[in-house]
């Protein structure tokens, strides 16, 4: 069998910077709690999660990243760190959706779901950590059609809200979300299931409105 892949995950959001180093059947994890600098912060902070375990980007055979949905701007800054990486390593990067990731290794049907601006809900539901569906961006009321009659638990930063408001179960994820990006990307089957670039995944439009001024007039 051929040696297991050597992966660094990661993920940028609107408070933190994590990362995941995979190696063999060991995983390291790094969360660093920040309200802004996370693109100046990411690429240092990687090289010292490398460093720690005597690595270098040399040694890595895959980069796992995640593309949301979530955070706008800490979506965009992670799928271009893990594209440019890529690019100058030459090695794979993967894509991997953070309900997805947060997913990673749950029994029977799950609702994963993240918080959206404007009482919303980023929401998917799994079965045995694979999707029944894509993530949808919805109300508390589609959040509820999608978990369906069957008995479901529920995971996430919206589990609580769900529960209170629908009674449905909380369950308890199996892994942090950078550590199921890491999982995913080590995964075979995954891997040949999204064979493209990393591509941030938006399923809503961005709050900043057009400018409503005319552009200015380019003089030959």
């Amino acid at each position: 069998m051929p040696p297991e892949p050597t992966i660094l995950a990661f993920d940028t959001a609107a408070a933190h910077c994590a990362a995941a180093l995979l190696i063999g059947d060991r995983i390291v994890t790094r969360t660093d709690d920040m309200a802004r600098g996370q693109a100046e912060h990411l690429m240092p902070m990687l090289e010292e999660v490398l460093a720690k375990d005597g690595l270098t980007w040399a040694d890595l055979d895959l980069i796992g990243v995640g593309t949301g949905p979530g955070n706008f701007t800490g979506i965009r800054m992670s799928v271009a760190a893990a594209r440019g990486l890529a690019l100058g390593l030459g090695k794979p990067a993967v894509g991997v959706g953070t309900l997805e990731a947060q997913a990673f290794g749950t029994q029977g049907p799950v609702l994963s779901t993240l918080r959206a601006p404007r009482d919303m809900v980023y929401v998917q539901r799994l079965t045995d950590g694979w999707p029944d569906a894509p993530p949808q961006f919805t109300d508390l009321t589609g959040a509820l059609a999608l978990a369906g009659r069957e008995e479901v638990a529920v995971i996430g930063d919206m589990a609580q809200v769900l529960h209170d408001a629908h009674g449905l179960t909380i369950g308890t994820p199996v892994v942090s979300v950078v550590e199921g990006i890491a999982l995913l990307t080590a995964d075979p089957i995954y891997r040949m299931d999204h064979p493209d670039r990393p591509a941030p995944l938006y399923l809503r439009p961005a709050d900043a409105a057009p400018a409503r001024d005319a552009p200015p007039r380019i003089v030959p």
